[in-house]
């Protein structure tokens, strides 16, 4: 075996550099810039956090920023900064660096508020600038006995330190304040160690452990999701959700994570006996609560509670509040009224909130599907004021809603402030996938003047509802309007309109040669209206009429128009052997109407519009279940911070040193006083300190300097 000396000191050098690598490391993660650093940048990340709406739709941030910012917005984690993977590591490394300041320095601050600081001498305390010092006949020992009960008294600590002729007091209070700094700097890591408990950094690590993963929301029942993406009763921390109908009850909830969902597993039952909700005039809800009963599955304990919010129910760690109300899945019945073709009838159609449902439609089944997203039995909209038939409707709506609704409404009496009654809301998506979303009202309300039905409609959940506006007829229905609109769509029923209109128009004094082109002029104009309503009859006058002609040629293709479709109605109504409506105002203002609302319909993009005839109202409590075991963490740290900043800012430390010598016939006693911080506080205690301690010794002679005894 060979001995080689440079080996070893090759191997010494590479230890030695890399414990001096080690030793840098240690200190720049202990040093307080870094922490500084850390700091800044989580600050600024928190007003990101702030400035920028956290969680929202993704296309909402596209139209926001634009394709270029959102996808680079996106790769930095600006949308959820709070849960993002840099975010976490900062917080670390805050956690770590100040972790290592408290190690580093609080040995030597508690040595600190241990230590008296007794090994001064008296050369040492004439260099102080508060000092004083001043001659007694009191033995020494007296005077040592006097002057540690006046600083006693001042809640000073005394220590006393013997020396040959002399005796030394050393005293000290507020040591505290050094404390502070270790109570600030642990309440930042016990703050930062509670919220990482409280994020899904606990599921994250369970994820990578276990090898967990999100099930596509939407894309299973929860029986049908695979254990991979359950989590057990026994989870950490987590929050989530559960929607419960009135009379039902679960026993998991949902974690919404990024585009998919987990399943959390509860150790309890959790059902719905019955839901409260009370209403402000403005149709806002004002309180709601649910009665629930909870099973615990463990123990079998049974808790009857009410949840309101802000006061959850606490069971097994698990907080459960009252997040909001949904509907449960009322039932509802509906009428069909077709949109499209020259036919004029009505079915009935039947389905439930939050399913679908086939649409039949002109024998094709399946062709298109009703997606029922929400029943809303108040709507409180704002209004001009009411007629004799606006009450009447508002009155039935009232009977309807109290027969259905188990809530506290109250109608309003506001001035222009009206529950207009329950409207449905549903998407109807063709065989392509593509959907439009509607928003109709179950009963007419008046509008300008006049009884409508109000259908709305749009491509785009942001986008806000366009309303079509049906004219109901003297039975409150839209029927009449349905009637007209399918009579349109019949080419027969067209020219059997034109020839009455022509006929009439001769008989009130045309020219019997009129009649042929009066005949054509009509049915012409039907037909083109039938095409696209005044939008196809502007286009019609634009491409046939000269330019300085067209707006003589609009009127009175408009006039024909309405002449037109007047006898169109009446042959409609004759053919389904109903007798002819009487030529009024109030007929031809419903008339009108009408034709701004065929015209509009060209625009509705559904087969069918469907109207909510009845329902039966079942509510549902969206409850949010959350496992904090960070909270009771945070609090403690933010205990920890008041107490740290009171002591460190609020607490001074201050020190006494006093020399008592032999000085025949009597003694001699060098009083010096220091402070970590010089206020006015100080000045006025030390002046005080001085007289009490004066007058304790009862001095014959006081050697008062002015160098010496005046504070400086």
């Amino acid at each position: 075996m060979s001995f080689d000396p440079d080996s070893i000191t090759t191997r010494g050098i590479e230890l030695k550099r890399g414990a001096t690598w080690w030793r840098q490391s240690i200190e720049l993660l202990s040093s307080m810039r870094f922490a500084i650093s850390v700091l800044v940048v989580i600050a600024i990340a928190s007003v990101i956090g702030t400035v920028v709406q956290q969680n929202q739709p993704m296309i909402n941030y596209v139209n926001q920023f634009g394709p270029f910012w959102f996808e680079l917005f996106k790769k930095l984690g600006l949308y959820s900064v709070y849960s993002a993977t840099w975010f976490f590591v900062l917080l670390t490394f805050l956690v770590v660096s100040t972790s290592l300041c408290i190690i580093r320095n609080a040995p030597k601050f508690l040595r600190e508020v241990r230590d008296m600081r007794d090994n001064v001498r008296e050369a040492s305390l004439r260099a102080f600038g508060h000092k004083y010092e001043a001659d007694t006949t009191m033995s020494r020992a007296d005077s040592v006995r006097q002057l540690e009960k006046i600083l006693r008294e001042r809640g000073f600590q005394v220590k006393q330190k013997a020396h040959e002729g002399a005796t030394l007091l050393a005293a000290k209070a507020g040591s505290s304040n050094r404390l502070g700094y270790i109570a600030a700097h642990a309440s930042i890591v016990i703050m930062a160690a509670g919220y990482l408990l409280d994020t899904d950094l606990p599921m994250r690590v369970q994820m990578w452990w276990q090898d967990k993963h999100p099930v596509v929301t939407g894309s299973a029942l929860i029986t049908e999701v695979p254990p991979a993406s359950h989590f057990g009763p026994n989870n950490l921390s987590f929050r989530a959700n559960a929607l419960i109908p009135e009379g039902q009850e679960t026993d998991v909830a949902i974690i919404n994570y990024r585009d998919g969902a987990f399943i959390q597993d509860l150790p309890f039952t959790l059902k719905l006996e019955k839901f409260h909700v009370e209403y402000y005039p403005t149709g806002m809800p004002r309180s709601f609560v649910s009665d629930v009963i909870l099973t615990d599955k463990i123990s079998g304990e049974v808790i009857t509670r009410s949840i309101e919010v802000n006061k959850p129910l606490i069971h097994r760690g698990i907080a459960i509040y009252q997040s909001s109300f949904d509907d449960g899945g009322s039932a509802l019945k509906l009428v069909g009224h077709p949109m499209r073709g020259a036919s004029f009838y009505e079915f009935p159609f039947i389905g439930n909130v939050g399913q679908n449902a086939n649409l039949t439609r002109d024998g094709d089944k399946n062709q298109y599907m009703v997606e029922f997203t929400a029943l809303r039995v108040i709507n409180v909209e704002n209004l001009p004021g009411q007629d004799n038939q606006t009450r009447a409707t508002e009155k039935r709506l009232q009977d309807h809603v109290a027969n259905v609704v188990a809530s506290t409404t109250k109608p309003t009496r506001t001035a222009h402030l009206r529950n207009v009654g329950p409207s449905v809301q549903y998407k109807i998506r063709d065989a392509a996938g593509q959907a439009r979303e509607y928003h109709n009202y179950m009963l007419p309300f008046e509008l300008d003047g006049r009884m409508v039905f109000l259908s709305g409609m749009r491509d785009n959940p942001n986008d806000d509802f366009k309303y079509l506006r049906i004219p109901a007829d003297q039975d409150s229905s839209p029927k009449e309007f349905m009637r007209l609109r399918a009579a349109l769509q019949n080419p027969v029923l067209r020219q059997a309109a034109a020839s009455r209109f022509a006929k009439k128009s001769i008989a009130a004094g045309q020219s019997s040669a009129m009649e042929q082109p009066l005949r054509d002029s009509a049915d012409r104009s039907l037909g083109i209206f039938a095409q696209g309503g005044f939008q196809a009859v502007a286009q019609f006058v634009e491409r046939s009429v000269p330019q300085q002609e067209q707006q003589k040629a609009a009127e009175v293709l408009i006039r024909i128009l309405q002449g037109s479709m007047w006898e169109l109605w009446q042959t409609a109504r004759e053919q389904d052997k109903l007798p002819v409506m009487q030529g009024n105002d109030d007929n031809g203002a419903w008339l009108q109407a009408s034709l701004n609302a065929l015209s509009d319909s060209f625009l509705y993009g559904a087969p069918v519009m469907l109207t909510l005839k009845e329902f039966e109202h079942v509510q549902a409590s969206v409850f949010q279940m959350t496992r904090a075991p960070g909270t009771s963490t945070v609090y403690l740290g933010c205990l920890l911070l008041v107490i740290g900043i009171f002591a460190m800012f609020y607490v001074r430390e201050r020190r006494i040193w006093i020399w008592v010598k032999d000085q025949p016939p009597g003694t001699r006693w060098l009083m010096a006083m220091s402070s970590t911080r010089r206020t006015l506080d100080f000045e006025k205690e030390f002046t005080q300190l001085r007289e009490a301690l004066q007058q304790a010794t009862q001095p014959v002679a006081a050697n008062i300097d002015p160098t010496k005894g005046t504070a400086s």
